[in-house]
């Protein structure tokens, strides 16, 4: 059954077209005609998850696989949340309008250690049990009836890493890539379905496919290991491996503007630098390179169809793709005249040169980070970073070099080894930097810091290593005293809370899916980590406190184990009350020891004794091999391609400034399209243009636009038939061949009604506005008759003045005399709208100028009131045409 959200998305919430589900590329399949519904479910507001880049490749994967739909939800905002609950509504999915509950399965997406209080919230708008005994316990039958739940399960990098403490809330968990693991979960589904099978039955055939790990199948031993306690499933769960596929990346042009606003391409998935504190590093193994040739087409096809003006190419370490300065200058070259730009996540400083950097300059040179992680050589080489100072300063001169003045810098406090001078160390290091980088006629480099805590991830050598928070704030109030004496230098720290949170939930087993849950109950969202960081935490801890685990967190403040230290800890006063780190404690049982990353845990030991000796391991792509443990029949092998020849460079993008062509387009706002704001309609002409392939000029200096004018901005809501928008174009164009593509290009809901080209000397639309014709529903809050309305009408009309308090932007407050602005009214239309009131449609054209000469439909409204002494309720606003003056 459909959910009837018309009334819950309305212009009232912040930001409405995030849950309309008519994206650009969404897929939308017919329910009747598919044999599992599948909802992917991205546990953060809209912004983020429509633009994570695991969720489009599986959305796209799983609606590519016949008798398979996907949908989408999101978490919705705190307004839309209240609405859901005050309407007894049930959370739904964007595209279908769907209750959840309706479908077969619903995937989470779990990257994040304090994240599933996220996911708790959306189960209970959705009205689903939490827990995968509720669930099971009420109805356990998965058939065409949906008389069951929906299976719930989650997958991404925490929940590969340590399922543990979340265990109680999903039927089963995706270790690992999905591209292959999520449609072999379909087939096992769409075959259980027709077969009738009960829900324990289907997830013990889900147990069997390599990287699905169903908890009810597991117990907890008192040592936290987890072990199976039947015979019919796998002891240890292997972690998943795809090869990227770049073409499903491409897909979901969202409305609104979003976190990442821009098409982005993997290029290599893995990373085998082997940096000691890095879990993505050691979860992802082995590296793939995907072929240069395909990344290219994915990229010149998915700028062409989506119609941003920005991509980015994503891997842990892009720099070492090789072919990075290849494929970035081919696709630049390919692009040159159209103003894109690259981004590129954090990179190796010590692979940063010419040739990238001329990828990634131009009109639009965005920013750049580099992670040296650590201030000293000594530190650098204890967590492998592989990185020394002179390749540091090379790196960072060759950005200065070319242009940079502001670059961003990713440091690490708590590292273990770590002393009072390598924290010195890390200011020592950006005064330096600052200091190798002047020259004359340009300003000191800017450096922006942000400087985490060390957290210990499972599946790393860092695991067994933790630092107490008191030592973390002496650490950081060291640092801030010493960049007190550094100038151009901007400093961001992590709350030391959090990092404490994040170990301890991260590092935890069975015993915390309480926490989680009575944390969700107290409010700890994890917006509220942002609103109100005290509140967040206070109830954090009072849940660990209510399931009688706070002695547990106290470790972890305290710090557990401290790898450098043993022997002075031995030695000090208080050695009696710190837990020490032997060389028996590496074999204590780890709770996340089932899940079969490939890599050993005897070389996670042998790597952590290295790092105690500040040896580097080598990265095994470019030199031999490290024996972690991954290559083989199960994960495969590292995959590296040759970079080609790179491509002569063809010159930075020269805005095309011409005009050679104007022409004025009148276009309608209509349906859904009406919850776009005017801000997210630009940027839709913008990418509709580059779609369309039309000429479109730019202005010039720094930052190109296209030559693309709005007469005015339409309130958010409010549907129209008479907007307009000016266009110059470098070249001329047929009008009919314009206003075709143009159309094509478009959502239906804004549909194109004419084009004009007018003189190319003449005003822009938004200068000759003169007036506006609208037509308003208006509802009587109390019983009328149609003989009233129009009287109220016509005393308007007789009246000549109708005074009227307006604030400007200063705040200087002003009467205005709105009958002098009021040039037409009529009554138009009368039906009755609720029990005992009256609705009606008023018609009236009004002063429109934009000097401020502006007669707004909440002014008729005033009127209204004042003559007809009763309260009004303004149900909707169209906007029938804007009249230009000559």
């Amino acid at each position: 059954m459909v959910v009837a959200v018309e009334k819950l998305i309305t212009s009232g919430i912040s930001k409405p077209a995030r849950y309309l589900g008519n994206e650009l590329l969404a897929i939308h399949k017919a329910w009747d005609t598919t044999a599992i519904h599948w909802v992917l479910t991205y546990p953060e507001v809209y912004e983020v998850g429509a633009s994570n880049l695991g969720h489009i490749i599986l959305y796209n994967i799983l609606n590519a696989q016949p008798r398979q739909l996907c949908d989408r939800a999101y978490l919705p905002g705190q307004d839309l949340a209240a609405k859901l609950r005050e309407t007894n509504t049930p959370l739904f999915a964007v595209e279908s309008k769907r209750s959840l509950t309706e479908f077969d399965i619903l995937g989470f997406s779990l990257s994040y250690e304090l994240g599933a209080t996220n996911i708790l919230e959306m189960l209970d708008l959705a009205g689903i049990p939490l827990t995968w005994r509720e669930r099971q316990g009420n109805r356990g039958e998965f058939s065409d009836t949906q008389s069951s739940f929906p299976l719930i399960f989650a997958g991404g990098q925490t929940a590969t890493s340590n399922p543990e403490p979340y265990a109680d809330f999903f039927d089963f968990f995706a270790l690992g890539d999905g591209e292959e693991l999520l449609p072999e979960i379909g087939l096992v589904l769409e075959e259980g379905k027709q077969a009738g099978l009960s829900r324990e039955h289907l997830l013990l055939d889900l147990a069997q496919i390599p990287g699905v790990y169903v908890p009810q199948f597991y117990d907890m031993a008192e040592d936290g290991s987890v072990h199976p306690h039947r015979p019919d499933v796998p002891k240890r769960i292997l972690r998943r491996v795809a090869t990227p596929i770049p073409a499903y990346s491409i897909g979901l042009v969202p409305y609104v503007e979003t976190v990442h606003d821009r098409l982005t391409i993997e290029i290599r998935r893995g990373c085998t630098r082997g940096c000691r504190f890095c879990q993505p590093g050691m979860l992802t193994r082995p590296a793939r390179d995907v072929e240069p040739d395909k990344v290219v087409e994915a990229i010149e096809q998915g700028m062409r169809a989506t119609g941003y003006n920005e991509f980015s190419l994503l891997s842990l370490s892009c720099s070492d793709y090789l072919s990075l300065p290849a494929v970035g200058m081919e696709i630049k070259n390919r692009l040159k005249n159209e103003n894109i730009s690259l981004t590129l996540p954090s990179q190796r400083v010590d692979r940063f040169d010419e040739n990238i950097a001329n990828i990634l300059g131009g009109t639009r040179q965005g920013g750049l980070t580099f992670a040296p992680e650590a201030g000293t050589q000594r530190m650098r080489d204890i967590v492998n970073k592989g990185l020394t100072n002179e390749e540091l300063l090379r790196g960072v001169k060759t950005a200065w070099e070319q242009g940079w003045d502001k670059i961003k810098l990713y440091f690490m406090i708590g590292l273990p080894g770590e002393t009072d001078a390598d924290v010195v160390g890390i200011a020592e290091t950006v005064s330096w930097l600052q200091r190798e980088c002047r020259g004359k006629g340009r300003k000191s480099l800017n450096f922006n810091l942000t400087i985490s805590n060390f957290t210990p991830k499972p599946h790393t050598p860092f695991q067994w290593h933790s630092v107490s928070t008191a030592e973390f704030k002496r650490k950081q109030n060291l640092l801030r005293q010493e960049f007190r004496r550094i100038k151009a230098v901007k400093v961001n720290f992590t709350d030391v809370r959090i990092s404490a949170m994040e170990d301890f939930v991260g590092r935890g087993d069975r015993n915390l899916g309480k926490v989680v849950r009575r944390a969700w109950e107290l409010g700890a969202g994890m917006d509220s980590w942002y609103e109100n960081l005290d509140q967040a935490f206070s109830a954090w801890e009072i849940a660990i406190a209510q399931a009688d685990l706070d002695w547990k967190y106290r470790q972890v403040e305290n710090g557990e184990w401290n790898l450098f230290h043993v022997e002075e800890q031995k030695r000090s006063e208080d050695a009696e009350n710190t837990q020490f780190l032997t060389p028996h404690s590496l074999d204590i049982p780890l709770p996340w020891d089932h899940i079969d990353t490939g890599i050993d845990k005897k070389w996670l030991q042998e790597d952590l004794q290295r790092a105690l000796e500040a040896s580097i391991v080598p990265d095994c792509s470019f030199e031999g091999c490290s024996h972690c443990g991954v290559c083989g029949t199960d994960f495969g092998h590292n995959v590296v391609i040759e970079s080609p020849a790179i491509p002569k460079f063809a010159g930075e993008f020269v805005p095309n400034t011409t005009k050679a062509q104007r022409l004025r387009v009148w276009f309608g706002k209509q349906g859904n399209m009406a919850l776009m704001s005017h801000l997210d309609l630009i940027r839709l002409f913008d990418r509709v243009v580059r779609r369309a392939g039309l000429p479109i000029a730019f202005t010039g200096g720094f930052h190109p636009m296209p030559r693309i004018s709005l007469a005015t901005a339409l309130a958010l809501g409010a549907t129209s038939s008479g907007e307009i928008a000016d266009f110059e174009l470098t070249v001329p164009v047929e009008v009919d061949t314009f206003r075709e593509k143009l159309a094509c290009e478009m959502p239906t809901d804004i549909p194109i009604y004419n084009v004009e080209q007018i003189d190319l000397k003449a005003s822009a639309a938004t200068q000759l506005l003169e007036s506006a014709e609208y037509l308003i529903t208006l509802a009587a809050l109390q019983e009328t008759t149609p003989i009233q309305w129009q009287n109220w009408i016509d005393i308007i009309k007789a009246k000549e003045e109708f005074w009227y308090e307006q604030t400007n932007k200063s705040g200087k407050s002003q009467l205005i005399n709105l009958r002098d602005r009021l040039f037409e009214l009529e009554l138009v239309e009368n039906y009755n709208c609720i029990a005992e009131s009256m609705s009606s449609v008023i018609r009236y054209l009004g002063s429109y100028r934009q000097d401020g000469l502006l007669l707004r439909p909440e002014q008729i409204l005033f009127m209204l009131e004042a003559v007809a002494n009763v309260e009004f309720q303004l149900l909707h606003i169209h906007r029938n045409r804007l009249i230009l003056g000559v």
